[in-house]
């Protein structure tokens, strides 16, 4: 396995900068930003040259893509949004095949007004997926969705229910343990119900706020928060075993939302924990 993060705190910062950073934290993997009108590549600039800029970009640092990432409402209400969204999405699967990366990682997209998620993913999300899945197959690129519980695929029975209406072998997830810990969710058994659909992995961590949760309760806000990894509550060196054990080899791909650590200290933090992990 091999330590990288997403790019994402460094929204105002150039990828020049990025890769600086990464380089000289001992970084060898970056996932990269890209969403309309905003991130660090934008997709038609990569097109126009084949790629030939972004590829040199990464070779003179040493610093690789372990893949690119759409993070928005891939099922905006809007369609003629949703068809942009659609369009950068294709574009971005286009660029990861010019430059040798295999997966572009995506959320399942928001439930839409009046109905439930379950509905949704049967009645809008497989349909969208079937055909972005397609596209990417042709282009050598698998398609990973991060399960962010506030999108269509928040618990396990929604994931069963996508993967079972698109059963695409290049259709799967970029894990985030983080989002299954403060719902109760045991994310190592989901590392085994779904091993053959892990293409990626978020490294972020959950703290959960024991002595509020007793006061206020599980439907009140403020008693848990993401955290760097080693900082919450999920077992690193378990939840890493586990992975091996179904053959996961990829990225762990820090995902820096804790607002305690600052921007690069919590990367080179969260990197030196994960590194008594993995050689």
């Amino acid at each position: 396995m091999e330590i990288g993060f997403l790019t994402a705190p460094f929204m105002k910062e150039n990828l020049e900068h990025v890769l600086k950073f990464a380089a000289e934290n001992g970084f060898s993997k970056i996932e990269v930003v890209s969403i309309p009108g905003a991130g660090h590549i934008v997709p038609e600039e990569v097109l126009a040259d084949s790629g030939k800029k972004l590829k040199n970009l990464f070779q003179s640092t040493g610093v690789k893509p372990s893949s690119y990432a759409c993070y928005v409402n891939v099922l905006d209400p809007s369609p003629t949004q949703r068809e942009q969204i659609k369009k950068h999405l294709k574009n971005l699967i286009l660029v990861a095949e010019l430059t040798e990366v295999d997966v572009v990682c995506t959320m399942a997209g928001m439930p839409l007004p009046g109905k439930t998620k379950m509905q949704t993913i049967e009645q809008d999300t497989a349909e969208y997926f079937s055909e972005v899945c397609s596209f990417a197959a042709a282009h050598g690129v698998r398609i990973a969705l991060e399960n962010w519980f506030a999108t269509n695929i928040q618990h396990l029975e929604h994931w069963k229910k996508l993967f079972e209406l698109v059963p695409d072998s290049n259709f799967g997830l970029n894990f985030d343990p983080s989002h299954l810990v403060h719902q109760g969710i045991d994310y190592l058994s989901a590392v085994d119900d779904f091993a053959t659909r892990i293409f990626h992995t978020h490294a972020k961590d959950c703290e959960i706020k024991q002595h509020l949760l007793r006061r206020i309760g599980n439907q009140e806000k403020g008693w848990w928060r993401y955290v760097i990894p080693g900082y919450g509550k999920i077992c690193w060196g378990e939840y890493i075993g586990r992975l091996r054990k179904i053959g996961y080899n990829g990225v762990l791909s820090i995902e820096h939302e804790d607002g305690a650590v600052g921007r690069e200290e919590g990367f080179i933090i969260s990197k030196k924990y994960l590194s008594q992990f993995i050689l």
